[in-house]
């Protein structure tokens, strides 16, 4: 395979290089076309020394994952081995095969939408295929990602309730519930969650940090300066302005998936120049 020789590299932050040592990998780095920071760091929600580090990266796969027998949907690299949580200053990356990637966005997956509206600050790397792809953001945001919003919302919520077991084998996350009374974190990404998902309804676009003054009381959520009530008080009326927005909503009421699909083929033609 060959990268046509228009198509530019630039780095515009740190990355993390791997060095190739499976299939999987060597994909991931070959095609990469767009890289950035993700998760707490980007929202603005990260607490000084308390948080990892996590990154998602987009790569334009092969022929013969594509038109062959073989599939490459992502790869993962994590500092910690597996089983072992992160901590400060430790790498979480996935990154994604770009048919993936536009199929989770079309859905309107609240993370995987991030590389889209991500500040240029937090870009770690992108070619022209990578700025493409943020330029077409609008390609996939539609009514339907209230939907998704709307679940990851829920599925935070019965985390801060005690509901679901994620977090309940990290140390971390145990000691933010014997010191404040309950999961700060869960809670925070709770409301985070309503916030960003009628913006995206309202707007078509998520800001990245959250802006004030919401960015200041989601911190002060997280150090425990507001009660788990109001943090369920708050989520219950987000919840609602979502569920009002996908009926209202100014966006289309799911992502005009042939204009997607002309995209992708545009890109992995361009990128194999065939």
């Amino acid at each position: 395979m060959t990268v046509s020789e228009d198509v530019r590299s630039e780095r515009l932050g740190p990355m993390v290089t791997l060095m190739p040592d499976s299939p999987a990998q060597r994909i991931a780095d070959d095609g990469m076309m767009l890289r950035v920071l993700v998760g707490s760091g980007v929202h603005g929600t990260a607490i000084d020394g308390q948080d990892d580090r996590d990154e998602m990266g987009i790569c334009v796969e092969p022929p013969h994952t594509v038109i062959g027998s073989h599939r490459f949907e992502h790869y993962t690299f994590r500092t910690q081995p597996e089983g072992v949580c992160s901590g400060p200053g430790d790498l979480d990356l996935v990154v994604y095969g770009l048919r993936k990637f536009a199929r989770l966005a079309a859905r309107g997956n609240p993370t995987v939408l991030l590389p889209l509206f991500v500040g240029e600050q937090h870009v770690c790397y992108a070619n022209d295929f990578g700025r493409e792809l943020r330029e077409r953001a609008g390609l996939f945001v539609s009514r339907y990602a209230g939907a998704r919003f709307r679940g990851y919302l829920h599925s935070q919520r019965q985390g801060l309730l005690g509901l679901r077991s994620g977090g309940s084998r990290n140390q971390g996350r145990a000691d933010i519930r014997a010191r404040y009374g309950f999961d700060t974190k869960f809670a925070m990404h709770m409301v985070r969650l309503g916030l960003q998902g009628v913006e995206l309804l309202r707007t078509g676009s998520i800001t990245l940090p959250t802006p004030e003054p919401d960015l200041t009381w989601l911190r002060a959520l997280r150090r425990g300066e507001h009660t788990k009530d109001e943090a369920l008080a708050r989520a219950e009326e987000l919840e609602r302005e979502i569920e009002a927005l996908m009926e209202s909503s100014p966006l289309p009421d799911r992502p005009d998936q042939r204009a997607i699909d002309g995209w992708l083929e545009s890109v992995h033609r361009r990128y194999w120049g065939w």
